[in-house]
C-alpha cells in the first residue's frame, strides 16, 4: 500500500527536476557546518513561503546523510479530527523524488499503545508530513520513516511515543509546525517571538493553537527535552511577509534544533 502525494503541484513542484532545483537552492543558501541535530522543528507551508526557513534546519544534516537510517516524523492534522495519534498501513510514502519505505515494525510497536490508531484518512491528504519528505530525500541517503499525524493528544502521550522511538544516532526526530496564522506583520512578529521564547525555554504549557498549529507534537518534544535535560535552540524565525512579500496577513515560521 502506497501513500500518494497529495499536495505536489500546489505546496511544492510536481516536476522532479524543478523540485530538486528549488530544494538545492534553499539548502545551498542555508548551508552550514554546524553540528547535526538529533531533532528538528520545521515549518510545513508551501515552499515559496516556508522553504527557506525549513532549509536552515535540514542543511545541518549534511554531515550525517549516511548515518541517519530512520526519521520519526510527527505533524498536526489539518483535515481530520480525532483523539490521540494516527499511523498508517502504508508501506511507502511517495513524492515526485521517489518512494520512501515506512518502518512498519516501529509503526506496529507504537500501534499497541491505547492512544495510537490506524487512521488512513488522517494521512491521505495531510500536508504537514508530506512537505518534509522531499527535504529528507535530498539530504539523506537510504532511510525509512515513521509517519505520525497528531490529533488531540497530550504532551505526555507524544513524549511517550518519541521516547519509544528515540533510538541512537541513526534516528532523526522531525516535528512539523508553523507558528501564528493570518495576523499583520508586526503582530505576527510579536506573537512568534513570545512563542519562540516559550519553545526555547521548554514551556510547552504556554503554547496553544494560536501559537502553533503543531502545538501537540511540539509540546511532546518539549516535554521530552525538559524531562531529559535537553536544550532547544531557535535557528531561524521569519514569516511569509519576509519570504513571499505580503505583510498584511502572514503566517509565522520557525526552525528549531535539539543537538
Amino acid at each position: 500500500m502506497n501513500r500518494q502525494p497529495a499536495v505536489a503541484g500546489s505546496f511544492y513542484p510536481v516536476n522532479p527536476q524543478q523540485l530538486q532545483q528549488i530544494l538545492t537552492h534553499y539548502l545551498h543558501n542555508a548551508e552550514t557546518d554546524a553540528k547535526a541535530p538529533k531533532a528538528i522543528i520545521a515549518p510545513h507551508a508551501g515552499y515559496i513561503y516556508s522553504g527557506e526557513i525549513a532549509a536552515t534546519a535540514y542543511a545541518r544534516l549534511k554531515t550525517v546523510h549516511s548515518r541517519i537510517r530512520r526519521v520519526v516524523l510527527i505533524g498536526p492534522s489539518h483535515r481530520v479530527g480525532f483523539q490521540g495519534l494516527a499511523v498508517s498501513q502504508a508501506d511507502t510514502f511517495i513524492t515526485p523524488l521517489g518512494s520512501i519505505p515506512v518502518d512498519t515494525q516501529a509503526v506496529q510497536t507504537i500501534a499497541q499503545l491505547s492512544f495510537v490508531q490506524y487512521i488512513e484518512q488522517a494521512h491521505s491528504h495531510e500536508h504537514s508530513l508530506e512537505v518534509q519528505l522531499p527535504f529528507l530525500q535530498v539530504m539523506l541517503d537510504d532511510f525509512s520513516i515513521v509517519p505520525i499525524v497528531a490529533g488531540d493528544a497530550s504532551p505526555e502521550q507524544v513524549s511517550q511515543v518519541l521516547t519509544a522511538l528515540w533510538g541512537d544516532d541513526e534516528t532523526l526526530i522531525v516535528i512539523s509546525s508553523d507558528l501564528s496564522h493570518y495576523h499583520d506583520y508586526a503582530t505576527a512578529q510579536r506573537l512568534d517571538s513570545a512563542t519562540s521564547a516559550a519553545i526555547e525555554n521548554l514551556q510547552y504549557e504556554k503554547l496553544n493553537f494560536e501559537s502553533a498549529c503543531g502545538r501537540v507534537p511540539v509540546s511532546g518534544l518539549l516535554k521530552l527535552a525538559r524531562d531529559n535535560g535537553l536544550t532547544v535552540k531557535n535557528i531561524d524565525l521569519r514569516n511569509s511577509g519576509d519570504t513571499a512579500g505580503d505583510k498584511q496577513r502572514v503566517v509565522g515560521y520557525g526552525a528549531y534544533i535539539i543537538e
